[in-house]
C-alpha cells in the first residue's frame, strides 16, 4: 500500500465494511464498534453518515458545488450563490464544509461523520447543520457524550471549533492513533500532484493556492 495514495484518496485496499455501504480501516472499525456500545448503554445509537470517501467521491462533490449544481452555504449556515463569487472566494467559500479532492481526512479511511439514530425518527433525514448538535437539536445529547467519552476510545473531533479554516463541524470524528501520524505525513506536494493530474475545475487556480489552503484547511485542526 502506497502511503501517499491512500492519503489523497486512491488506495482503498486496506478498508473494511461496516454498517452496509460504510468503510474504515480495521482499527478504526474496531474502536468505534467499542464506543457505539458504551453509547448504547447510555441510550445512544450511534450511526454513520459517511465514512471513507475516495478521490473520485470527493471530487464529485467539489465539482457539484464549484459548478452551482450543489448547494454552498456560509458560516450562518446561509445559502449563497456560487456563481457570484471567483478566484480564492469562491475556492474559500466551497473550502468552508468540503475539502479539496486529495486534502480530504475522509480519504484516510479514519474519520467519519455521526449522529444518534435513536434521536430521531426513522425517516429522519440527517442535514450535518451546527444547529443539529445545539442545546435544541436532536443531537446535543451525542455532542455531550462524545464531549466526555470519545477521547477513551481513541477518537477526536478536529473541527471542535471554528479555527478561521474548516468550520465547526461537531459530527466529525476522528481516530488519533493513525489520523495524528497520517497527518504528520501528508505534505503540500502530494496534494498539488494529485490536483495537477485531475480534471477539476481551474486547477491552475487551486494550484495557485495550494499552499494557503493546505495551511488554513489541512494542517488547522483542533488537535486536544
Amino acid at each position: 500500500m502506497s502511503l501517499a495514495r491512500l492519503l489523497t484518496g486512491f488506495d482503498e485496499t486496506a478498508l473494511v465494511e461496516l454498517e452496509q455501504r460504510h468503510r474504515l480501516l480495521p482499527d478504526v472499525k474496531a474502536a468505534y464498534q467499542q464506543m457505539q456500545q458504551a453509547a448504547a448503554l447510555d441510550g445512544i445509537e450511534l450511526a454513520l453518515v459517511s465514512s471513507y470517501r475516495s478521490f473520485a467521491q470527493q471530487a464529485r462533490i467539489w465539482t457539484a458545488k464549484y459548478s452551482g449544481q450543489r448547494a454552498v452555504y456560509n458560516k450562518a449556515q446561509q445559502q449563497i450563490d456560487i456563481h457570484n463569487l471567483t478566484g480564492f472566494a469562491k475556492l474559500e467559500a466551497i473550502l468552508l464544509y468540503s475539502a479539496l479532492p486529495g486534502a480530504s481526512r475522509h480519504h484516510w479511511g479514519t474519520d467519519f461523520d455521526l449522529y444518534d439514530k435513536a434521536a430521531v425518527a426513522a425517516d429522519y433525514q440527517v442535514q450535518l447543520l451546527d444547529a443539529e448538535y445545539q442545546p435544541a437539536g436532536p443531537f446535543y445529547g451525542l455532542d455531550q457524550w462524545l464531549n466526555q467519552h470519545a477521547a477513551r476510545f481513541g477518537f477526536f473531533r478536529p473541527y471542535q471549533r471554528d479555527q478561521g479554516g474548516v468550520a465547526k463541524e461537531a459530527w466529525h470524528i476522528s481516530y488519533r492513533p493513525l489520523a495524528e501520524d497520517y497527518l504528520n505525513h501528508f505534505n503540500e506536494t502530494m496534494l498539488a500532484e494529485v490536483i495537477a493530474l485531475s480534471e477539476l475545475p481551474d486547477t491552475a487556480l487551486l494550484l495557485e493556492y495550494i499552499p494557503l489552503i493546505y495551511r488554513r484547511y489541512v494542517c488547522n485542526i483542533c488537535k486536544e
